[in-house]
Parts: C-alpha cells; sequence; structure tokens
C-alpha cells in the first residue's frame, strides 16, 4: 500500500473515523460481534444447553440458533420465552424481537 496525496477538499480524519471504516472494511467487527454473540448465548442457555447449539445470527430483529438435534430443538421450544427475555435484556442495542431455531451443524 503506497501513500496517496489527500483529495482537494478533505482535510485530516479524526483517527477514530479511519479505524471505524478499517474495521468495516476488513469485517473485524462482525468477528467481535459474533464471539460476542456466542458467549451471550453460553451465558444465557447454560453450558449443557450451548454444547448442543450455537448462534448463527441475528437478522431484522430475529436472533436465529442452530442446535444439534430434535431433542435439543424442542428443549430450546421450552425455554423460548425466558431464553428470549434473557437475551433482550443482556444484548439491549441488538433490537431483539424473536428466536428462531433449526436443526443443523453446530461443530
Amino acid at each position: 500500500m503506497g501513500i496517496t496525496a489527500p483529495r482537494p477538499g478533505r482535510g485530516p480524519q479524526q483517527i477514530g473515523d479511519v479505524l471505524a471504516n478499517l474495521i468495516a472494511r476488513r469485517g473485524y467487527g462482525q468477528e467481535q460481534s459474533s464471539r460476542e454473540r456466542d458467549a451471550v448465548w453460553e451465558a444465557v442457555s447454560g453450558q449443557p444447553l450451548a454444547a448442543h447449539s450455537r448462534p448463527a445470527g441475528l437478522h431484522r430483529g430475529i436472533w436465529e440458533v442452530v442446535v444439534r438435534d430434535s431433542a435439543t430443538l424442542q428443549e430450546v421450544m421450552f425455554q423460548k420465552s425466558q431464553l428470549l427475555q434473557c437475551l433482550i435484556e443482556k444484548l439491549p442495542n441488538d433490537n431483539i424481537k424473536d428466536l428462531r431455531f433449526r436443526v443443523g451443524n453446530v461443530d
């Protein structure tokens, strides 16, 4: 990467803006939020359940969780309202509205 001349009409940028842009372009923010979601899911669901499930993402307020098998799916469905309330409390800025579960690969 070479140093380029500043564009006309643009002054120096604040370091915070430069770092935010770099983090967004490199995807580091998504990695961090993914690790954060993993940690929150483990805290909310408990270690035994977390060992058989993992958060898959957050899309339009719906927190999606992948579970290992139908027995785990049934267990999380029984606990859905409690899990949802805990997630909303732990991650208020994520605007979580609902939980969706699906069977899939957890490893």
